[in-house]
């Protein structure tokens, strides 16, 4: 069933009783919600603060110290709300001063209910324009930085690895100046490049996703045990002890029949990033531990390393895309990993926490919901 919207909450703000009484009723009469009435500047701006209101019917002359004008670029530059002015004063320095606050309308007592009605109906139709004016400014704003970030990383993070493959090119040119070591060590150094360019085509592809706001689960039913066995599988490197990266379950007695329905890609975009974190920031003589622990009606993946950790002010900015760490030095990275780990985990309605020390390590926590099969 649609929902239907609430009407529109207007405060009025008069100093005489009888009159903000006769406009109250009028307001209530075409169907509007009136949150309050104010005879003073001071008690304007408290009300705007207490019920925000849609809208603000102002008086000029208002009681105490404060002029409605006063009052009116006050909740401008404060609230952002559309002020009307409604007044018995139409002279020219009164609707000067009054313009200066860019009011969204200006009614001359005594009105007819329906300049009242017009009033309204376009100061909040213009107010919405000029809100959703101002939120595509600054998600295109937002847009251009991170196409000038990604250009930039992109470019460097290309660069790099593409290099290391034309070294390795040009000396399999040469194929005396290689021992069967030297060769080895580079056939892997290249296909380190290749899987680094691919994984970073996929992020920036994921990134394409979310931005166009076409992320969704798709879940389907996967044996959760075999699926993170074959991605431990799969990070585990040759010149690597096979014992760097240990696997591990609980929660479970059959690790062969644990069937939950998830979506398997973006299971994968949070676990590979995860992982291959920890491998890339903790010392290679280092174990990093994941662990599986399921449970009827939700999977808890816990990844823990011994590496450099994470400083209190990244934390802050930990799932921004492009953001990286200030310690992690010449360690290659585009900051794109952990914010497509967060919209996954989002996807999934599933929460991530992590805990960290700088030069002690970082535990990265998932868990999403899922029902058991």
């Amino acid at each position: 069933m649609p929902q239907v919207s609430s009407p529109p909450t207007i405060l009025i703000v008069e100093d005489e009783w009888v009159i903000a009484l006769d406009i109250k009723q009028h307001l209530s009469k075409l169907g509007y919600n009136v949150s309050g009435t104010a005879n003073s500047a001071e008690k304007a701006l408290e009300l705007v603060a207490a019920t925000k209101p849609n809208l603000v019917l102002m008086d000029i002359y208002l009681q105490g110290d404060k002029s409605g004008i006063e009052a009116a670029e006050q909740i401008r530059q404060q609230f952002h709300l559309p002020v009307v002015f409604l007044t018995a004063h139409a002279d020219e320095a009164t609707l000067t001063q009054a313009i200066a606050t860019h009011p969204y309308g200006y009614i001359v007592k005594p009105f007819e209910e329906q300049d009242l009605i017009i009033a309204i109906q376009v100061a909040l139709a213009n107010h919405l324009a000029e809100q959703a004016i101002h939120q595509a400014l600054q998600k295109e704003k937002q847009l251009n930085e991170l196409k000038s970030q990604f250009v930039s990383i992109v470019s460097h993070e290309f660069r790099n690895p593409l290099s290391s493959l034309l070294v390795t090119l040009e000396l399999f040119e040469q194929p005396d100046r290689l021992t069967p070591e030297k060769r080895q060590a580079h056939i892997e150094r290249g296909k380190a490049a290749i899987k680094h360019m691919a994984q970073l085509i996929t992020d920036v592809l994921v990134l394409g996703q979310v931005e166009q706001e076409q992320f969704h689960s798709q879940p389907t039913l996967i044996n959760i045990y075999q699926f993170c066995s074959y991605l431990v599988e799969d990070l585990q490197s040759p010149a690597q002890s096979r014992d760097r990266l240990v696997f591990t379950v609980s929660g479970c007695d059959e690790p062969a029949h644990l069937f939950y329905e998830l979506d398997p890609k973006l299971l994968q975009h949070i676990l590979i990033n995860l992982l291959e974190n920890a491998l890339k920031y903790s010392p290679e003589d280092s174990t990093v531990t994941f662990q599986l622990h399921c449970e009827a009606d939700y999977i808890q993946f816990q990844i823990q390393d011994q590496g450099i950790g994470l400083t209190e002010q990244d934390l802050a900015k930990l799932f921004t895309p492009f953001h990286r760490g200030m310690n992690v030095s010449k360690i290659p990275g585009t900051g794109l990993g952990l914010s497509i780990v967060k919209k996954c985990v989002d996807a999934h309605e599933g929460q991530i926490s992590v805990d960290s020390t700088v030069g002690v390590g970082t535990t990265f926590t998932v868990i999403i919901p899922a029902l058991k099969i």
